[in-house]
C-alpha cells in the first residue's frame, strides 16, 4: 500500500505547498469567523428522541509529570463531575446513569466511573461503567448516553473520560508474578523457601503498559511516521500544522474561548484554571528535533506529536424534553454517528477519512453543510494524511470502495481553537472536548451543523454531526 499511496497521492489535489498554505491562512482568519447565514432543516426525524448537550466541561488538561503528578485518575475525573454540578445546578439524584471512559486502568479503580462519582457526591442509587475504546473512549461514552436515552431507558445522562499518564501501572514480569502467587498458595516453610531461590535477576525486571499495537507490535507514532510517508507529508508541513495549532490554541485560551475549563484546586497546591502544554514556538526551532520513531530519517517528532497528558472530562446529556422541563437551555442537538473500524497496520489513524463520508450520508448532509470542524489531532502527519486521502479520488476508489472523494475541510473552519496538539490529548477524555467546543464554535459564529471525528488505535474510528441548538 505504501509504495501506491506515495505515487498516486502526491499528485492528489491538496499538495503539500497548499497544505502549508491552508495552514498560514487559517493563521490569518479570526476565531470569531461568522459562518454564512444559510436557511438549512433541522436533522430531527420523525418518532425519533431530540437528544441534546445540556454542558460539557472540563479539568486543564496537563502536561503528564506536572502539577497533577501526585493525584489518581479517579480524583480528576471526581474534579470534572463536580464541575459540571456546579456549572449546571442539576441535583444530584436527577441524574439517571454514568458513563466514563477510560484507556490505562488504574487497578485500585477498575471502574473509576462508579468512584468518581460517588465521590463527587452523585446518589448511590445512580448506576455507574466505564467504558474503553481507545482515543476514543469518551465518544463511546456519550453515544451509549444517546442510546440509553433514545430506547427511553434514561433521561439524564452524564458522560465523560479521564487519563491520568503521571502514574500509569507498571507490574513486574510474568515469571515474578507466578513466583508471588505460587509463594502465596505455599503451605510450608520449605516450599516457600525453594520458590524464594527460584528468583533470578531477570525476574525483576518490570513491564510497561504497551505502547504497541499487539496485532502489529508497532508503536503508533512508528505507525504515523509511515502513514506521513505513504501520503508524501512532508516534515515541513507536519512542523507547519502543530504551530498553527498551538498559535490558534494561544489565541483562543487568551480570548477566553475556552469557556470549558473548570478550575481546579489541586491537595496542597495551586488552583490549576488553564491548560499548560501551549508551547507557541517557531519553525527554525521545531526544525532542530530529531524524529522521535522513525531513526534517523523519520519527521514525526515530539513537536509535531501529541503529548502524555493527564485531564478528565464531562458533558450533560438529556433528552430535550427533559431538558426543557427542567429549565436549561441546551447547547446543541447530538444528531447521527458512526464508527468505523479498518486495517491496523498500514490504516491505524485513517479513522476520520473513512468515518466522514458514512456520517454526513447517514445525514443527508455535504461538506459543504459543515460551519465547524473539530479532529482529533494524534499527530500532525496523521492530520495531514487524513486530509489528503479526504481530497483523493484515487482513495476512495481504490480503499473504500466510493465514486470520489469526500473533500477537504476548509482550514479556516477546521480546529480554529486548537486542537489535542496544542491543548493536550488524555486519552480517555479527549472525545467530550472535541464535542464541547464544537457546541460552543456553533454558538460564537453563527453555524448550524458540526462534525467531530477521530482516529484511535486498533485502526478505529468514530464521526459525529452536532447540530446547533436555536439561539
Amino acid at each position: 500500500m505504501a509504495s501506491m499511496l506515495m505515487t498516486s497521492l502526491r499528485s492528489s489535489p491538496l499538495t503539500s505547498v497548499q497544505a502549508v498554505q491552508f495552514a498560514a491562512r487559517s493563521l490569518s482568519t479570526s476565531v470569531h469567523l461568522q459562518a454564512q447565514a444559510k436557511s438549512k432543516k433541522s436533522l430531527a426525524k420523525p418518532g425519533v428522541k431530540n437528544i441534546v448537550l445540556v454542558e460539557g466541561v472540563r479539568t486543564p488538561f496537563l502536561l503528564s509529570g506536572t502539577t497533577y503528578s501526585d493525584l489518581m485518575p479517579h480524583d480528576l475525573a471526581r474534579a470534572a463531575l463536580q464541575g459540571l454540578l456546579k456549572r449546571t445546578g442539576i441535583p444530584k439524584d436527577a441524574v439517571d446513569y454514568i458513563v466514563y471512559g477510560a484507556v490505562i486502568q488504574e487497578v485500585k479503580t477498575s471502574n473509576v466511573a462508579r468512584e468518581a462519582a460517588l465521590g463527587a457526591g452523585f446518589s448511590d442509587k445512580t448506576p455507574a461503567h466505564t467504558v474503553t475504546m481507545a482515543c476514543i473512549s469518551s465518544n463511546q461514552a456519550m453515544t451509549t448516553a444517546v442510546g440509553l436515552i433514545a430506547a427511553g431507558q434514561c433521561d439524564a445522562v452524564v458522560a465523560g473520560g479521564v487519563e491520568f499518564m503521571s502514574d500509569v501501572p507498571i507490574r513486574h514480569s510474568r515469571k515474578m508474578r507466578k513466583t508471588m502467587l505460587s509463594l502465596n498458595k505455599a503451605k510450608t516453610l520449605g516450599a516457600r523457601l525453594s520458590l524464594l531461590g527460584s528468583i533470578r535477576l531477570a525476574h525483576l525486571a518490570p513491564e510497561l503498559p504497551a505502547v504497541a499495537e499487539l496485532s502489529t507490535a508497532e508503536t503508533m507514532g512508528h505507525s504515523a511516521d509511515r502513514l506521513a510517508a505513504a501520503f508524501g507529508v512532508s516534515r515541513l508541513e507536519q512542523d507547519e500544522f502543530a504551530l498553527r495549532s498551538h498559535t490558534l490554541a494561544k489565541k483562543a485560551q487568551d480570548g477566553g474561548l475556552l469557556s470549558d475549563v473548570v478550575g481546579f484546586e489541586v491537595p496542597g497546591k495551586d488552583i490549576v484554571s488553564k491548560d499548560n502544554g501551549i508551547r507557541p514556538s517557531t519553525m527554525e526551532q521545531m526544525a532542530k528535533l530529531k524524529p522521535a520513531f522513525v531513526k534517523p530519517h523519520g519527521t514525526v517528532t515530539a513537536a509535531n506529536s501529541s503529548f502524555l497528558t493527564d485531564g478528565a472530562s464531562a458533558v450533560l446529556i438529556m433528552s430535550e424534553e427533559k431538558a426543557l422541563a427542567m429549565g436549561y437551555k441546551p447547547k446543541a442537538y447530538l444528531r447521527d454517528f458512526v464508527y468505523v473500524s479498518q486495517d491496523p497496520k498500514d490504516q491505524l489513524l485513517l479513522g476520520p477519512t473513512y468515518a466522514t463520508p458514512k456520517v454526513l450520508e447517514k445525514s443527508g448532509l455535504t461538506m459543504d453543510d459543515i460551519d465547524v470542524f473539530e479532529f482529533h489531532e494524534a499527530f500532525a502527519g496523521q492530520i495531514m494524511a487524513n486530509l489528503k486521502a479526504m481530497g483523493s479520488d484515487w482513495f476512495a476508489q481504490t480503499y473504500m470502495g466510493r465514486k470520489t472523494k469526500v473533500g477537504v475541510p476548509p482550514m479556516e473552519k477546521f480546529n480554529t481553537w486548537g486542537g489535542s496538539l496544542s491543548l493536550g490529548h488524555p486519552f480517555g477524555a479527549t472525545g467530550c472536548r472535541l464535542v464541547t467546543t464544537v457546541a460552543h464554535r456553533l454558538q460564537k459564529e453563527g453555524g448550524q451543523y458540526g462534525l467531530v471525528a477521530a482516529c484511535a488505535a486498533g485502526g478505529q474510528g468514530h464521526a459525529m454531526v452536532i447540530e446547533a441548538y436555536p439561539q
